[in-house]
C-alpha cells in the first residue's frame, strides 16, 4: 500500500515544520510523547535508539542532529507508519526502522549515545491486549515492560550514554530509580506533567562507566 493511500485512512498531526500520518492501529502522540519531545536534547552526530517508536515522531526529531537513529516497535503497523513518516519528513536515510520486542531487534555489539523509551506504563488487570494496547499496557503493576527494559539497557549504552524514559507515578518511580541504580546508572526525574488521574514522569538515567 502506498503512503498516500495509507494517509487517507490516517490522522495527520503536526509538530513544528513536520507532519506525521498516524494510522488507526498505531498509538497517537499524546501528553506523554510531548513531555519527552519538549525535553529532547540530541547532540551532533550522536547515535540514538528510539524504543517503541510508534509513528516515529521522536525518531524524526532526533534526526535533526543525530548521525543515525534506530527506531524499534513491536507493532508492524507502527513500523510501516514510522518508515513512511521518516520518508515524508526527509530523514529516510538517517532512520532505520526495525520490527522487534525491545532489544531483540538490536545486535549485541550496537551501542547508542541516547536511548528513548515512552514505555507501556499503565497498570491494568488485562495482561494481554491488541497491538495498540501494547503501547500503554504495563501489566498489573505497570512495570512489566519497564523492568525488562531497565535490566538490559546498559548493555547498549556507550560510555557516558544516557536514557530518557517516560512512565507514570502509578507504576512506582522508586522501583525504577532503584532498578537503574542496580545497573550502575544514575537516574532522576527531570520533568513531569499532571494529566487526569496520574502524573507522567520523565526520568533521565546516565551511564558513567
Amino acid at each position: 500500500m502506498g503512503f498516500w493511500q495509507m494517509s487517507s485512512q490516517a490522522r495527520k498531526i503536526f509538530y513544528g515544520e513536520y507532519s506525521f500520518a498516524v494510522s488507526r492501529e498505531v498509538y497517537e502522540p499524546a501528553e506523554d510523547t510531548f513531555l519527552l519531545v519538549n525535553n529532547l536534547s540530541v547532540n551532533e552526530n550522536e547515535e540514538v535508539l528510539d524504543m517503541g517508536t510508534g509513528c516515529g515522531i521522536l525518531a524524526v526529531l532526533a534526526s535533526e542532529k543525530a548521525r543515525k537513529v534506530v527506531a524499534v516497535d513491536i507493532n508492524p503497523h507502527a513500523v510501516t507508519c514510522a518508515k513512511r513518516n521518516a520518508q515524508l519528513n526527509g530523514f529516510a536515510t538517517k532512520i532505520e526502522v526495525r520490527l522487534g520486542n525491545l532489544f531483540d531487534a538490536i545486535a549485541t555489539d550496537e551501542k547508542f549515545d541516547l536511548i528513548l523509551f515512552n514505555a507501556p506504563y499503565l497498570p491494568t488487570e488485562n495482561e494481554k491486549g491488541d497491538l495498540i494496547e501494547m503501547a500503554w499496557n504495563g501489566g498489573r503493576t505497570g512495570r512489566r515492560i519497564i523492568d525488562q527494559f531497565i535490566d538490559n539497557v546498559s548493555e547498549y549504552l556507550v560510555n557516558k550514554g544516557r536514557i530518557l524514559l517516560v512512565q507514570s507515578n502509578l507504576s512506582n518511580l522508586g522501583k525504577t530509580l532503584e532498578r537503574f541504580s542496580r545497573q550502575n546508572l544514575q537516574a532522576g526525574t527531570i520533568a513531569e506533567r499532571k494529566v487526569a488521574f496520574e502524573k507522567i514522569l520523565l526520568i533521565e538515567a546516565r551511564c558513567n562507566r
